[in-house]
């Protein structure tokens, strides 16, 4: 592989674990203990990858005072954990695709509109933390996906440039946040079929997990 400093920069969830059917379900929870009734395909597509204190405003309102948007996403987000715990584990061939990326001296950082709480319950629940170089969440960052902040910052810490930077990504905010900051983009079609992507100009790959990717081939070397 060249010198130049390559990276790869994972979304969590929904690409490192296939938990999204489980957010949505914590959120439809949530929001009907509170008598609220949501759609949750039409949820889903509107909220992948934005953070949740954005999410408590548009459905809860822009009343909300930061402290009582971080308590009910304190109360969401327990409900989360405790829905997907049994369920805890990484997408196929995620570990032999960032060992193989390490050989290659490519950085590994996880770029996340996750809450620190949920980092902590994914990443040091799998033991997945040592794999990465730098780790960006939702505290990290002002703005959520589709706006490129979190992988920007991913980037710059690990010393890579934009154009040598590959998102792992499963939803379309997410990928608009790669196009954004000028990264191509692998989708993992964990919650969405590849139709939903097709008018991405950064996706190179679609994949259903990660056990056919090559980092060689990613990379086009």
């Amino acid at each position: 592989m060249s010198d130049v400093k390559r990276a790869f920069i994972f979304d969590m969830d929904g690409t490192i674990v296939d938990n999204m059917a489980f957010h949505t379900r914590s959120w439809i929870t949530f929001f009907e203990r509170r008598g609220q009734k949501i759609d949750a395909d039409e949820f889903f597509r509107a909220t992948a990858g934005r953070q949740g204190k954005e999410i408590m405003r548009t459905y809860i309102g822009e009343h909300l005072t930061d402290e009582e948007n971080k308590r009910l996403n304190e109360e969401k987000e327990s409900v989360y954990r405790e829905l997907y715990k049994p369920h805890l584990k990484t997408l196929d061939g995620f570990d032999d695709l960032v060992a193989e990326a390490r050989k290659h001296n490519v950085s590994l950082a996880v770029a996340t509109s996750a809450p620190n709480a949920n980092i902590e319950f994914t990443l040091d629940g799998l033991d997945l933390r040592r794999h990465f170089d730098v780790i960006v969440g939702a505290a990290d960052v002002a703005r959520g996906k589709p706006e490129p902040d979190g992988f920007l910052l991913a980037a710059q810490r690990c010393g890579a440039a934009p154009k040598d930077c590959i998102v792992f990504e499963d939803a379309p905010l997410g990928v608009e946040a790669a196009r954004r900051a000028g990264m191509r983009c692998v989708v993992l079609t964990t919650t969405l079929p590849a139709e939903a992507f097709a008018s991405f100009d950064n996706v190179i790959h679609i994949a259903t997990d990660f056990s056919e990717l090559t980092t060689l081939e990613l990379f086009g070397d």
